[in-house]
C-alpha cells in the first residue's frame, strides 16, 4: 500500500515559478514509477510528467516539455515537479500518482495510487 501527500500549489505570475512535492509511504516506492497529471472544472485528468523508477528515466507532456522538471528523491520518498515559465493555461489541481510497475506511463488508468491534489493558479 502507498499513501501519496501533493503539496506546494498556490498562486502565482505568469512567469513565475512554483516547486511541487509528492511525499509517500511505503517500501516499494524507490522501485515505483511516479507521475504527475493535473485537471481542471468540466476535463479529464492528463498527463504532465513521470519518472521511471530505478533508473529514473523521465517523460514529458508536450505542453510543459522544457519548462517542467520532474525529480524524484528515494531517501525522502519524494517526487517534485519544478514548474518554470508558467503560464494562465497550467492553472489546475495537480494529482501525484504511483504505480508498481517501474516504467512510466501516460495515462491515468496504469496508476495505482494518487495523492489528494494541490491547486495551481497562474494569474495573467
Amino acid at each position: 500500500q502507498v499513501q501519496l501527500v501533493d503539496s506546494g500549489g498556490g498562486l502565482v505570475q505568469a512567469g513565475g515559478s512554483l516547486r511541487l512535492s509528492c511525499a509517500a509511504s511505503g517500501r516499494t516506492f524507490s522501485s515505483a514509477a511516479m507521475g504527475w497529471f493535473r485537471q481542471t472544472p468540466g476535463k479529464e485528468r492528463e498527463f504532465v510528467a513521470a519518472i521511471s523508477g530505478t533508473y529514473g528515466n523521465t517523460h514529458y507532456a508536450d505542453s510543459v516539455k522544457g519548462r517542467f522538471t520532474i525529480s524524484r528523491d528515494n531517501a525522502k520518498n519524494t517526487v517534485y515537479l519544478q514548474m518554470n515559465s508558467l503560464k494562465p493555461e497550467d492553472t489546475a489541481v495537480y494529482y501525484c500518482a504511483a504505480r508498481n510497475p517501474s516504467g512510466v506511463a501516460r495515462m491515468t488508468y496504469d496508476y495505482d495510487y494518487w495523492g489528494q491534489g494541490t491547486q495551481v493558479t497562474v494569474s495573467s
